[in-house]
């Protein structure tokens, strides 16, 4: 077999997966006894799988997630309220397909961040784009976005994310601006991508965050009626951890 020329035409092309597979094959003795078929569909497997995973590394890279959160590191013994069967039904990413919205809720340091972030990179592995926002800082780009002239551009971004993650709603009240925008890229979003809020306040009193009423009830009729809820309570997660261990540890790190 011409080793080293085919390898070579699979770099040429493109196909790194496949050649990394062929030599890696080529150094295995029982690998002779495969049959032309068989070769052809493992070399085919490989390169469908460093594809997935470069394109899942692209997705992760552009979300800018907070946290470096899974579904798999989920701790359901936190006593914070947290449904195991909701958040393994989430975790499919069904409804993102069905362009559903997710709210979590909670007071401080029972792990809203840490859940929108683990469904936002479970999200990237099944190659849906992503990105992850504080709110009060989006705000902040999209004012300077105004002053600059990005803004219609900025929100067209938005738009075309399959989920949007918007961190740390509230709970200082909108002004005018903010309430326009948050219109904007809820309207854009409405029954055509999905959005995370996360928010220390429950869903009853984001109406006097918003302010002012008639924006207030477009926002929240758009928001909330087809959304999944999780509503998170009991003490901060980080009062519980030992000191040595709340320094290092990242699988379990709370927000």
């Amino acid at each position: 077999m011409l080793t080293h020329p085919t390898l070579d035409l699979l770099h040429d092309l493109g196909l790194h997966g496949m050649a990394k597979a062929m030599k890696d094959l080529d150094a295995q003795p029982e690998a002779s006894r495969l049959q032309h078929a068989e070769w052809l569909a493992l070399l085919l497997e490989h390169e469908a799988t460093l594809r997935r995973q470069k394109r899942f590394e692209t997705r992760a890279r552009a979300a800018r997630l907070r946290h470096n959160a899974s579904v798999e590191d989920i701790d359901y013994r936190a006593a914070r309220g947290l449904d195991r069967s909701l958040f393994l039904k989430l975790a499919a990413c069904d409804w993102i397909r069905a362009r559903h919205n997710l709210l979590i809720t909670g007071p401080c340091g029972v792990g809203k961040s840490w859940l929108a972030c683990a469904l936002g990179h479970k999200a990237c592995r099944e190659d849906l784009a992503v990105v992850y926002h504080r709110t009060p800082r989006l705000f902040a780009a999209l004012a300077m976005a105004r002053a600059d002239g990005r803004y219609a551009r900025a929100l067209r971004a938005l738009a075309r994310l399959d989920l949007l993650i918007l961190d740390d709603w509230g709970p200082e009240p909108l002004d005018a601006e903010q309430r326009r925008d948050l219109l904007e890229i809820v309207e854009d979003r409405y029954e055509a991508r999905s959005i995370i809020v996360t928010s220390q306040l429950p869903v009853d009193r984001w109406y006097e965050i918003i302010g002012n009423p008639t924006i207030a009830d477009a926002i929240l009729d758009r928001l909330v009626h087809n959304a999944h809820r999780i509503e998170l309570k009991g003490e901060s997660l980080r009062k519980k951890r030992p000191p040595q261990i709340a320094e290092t540890a990242t699988a379990t790190a709370m927000a």
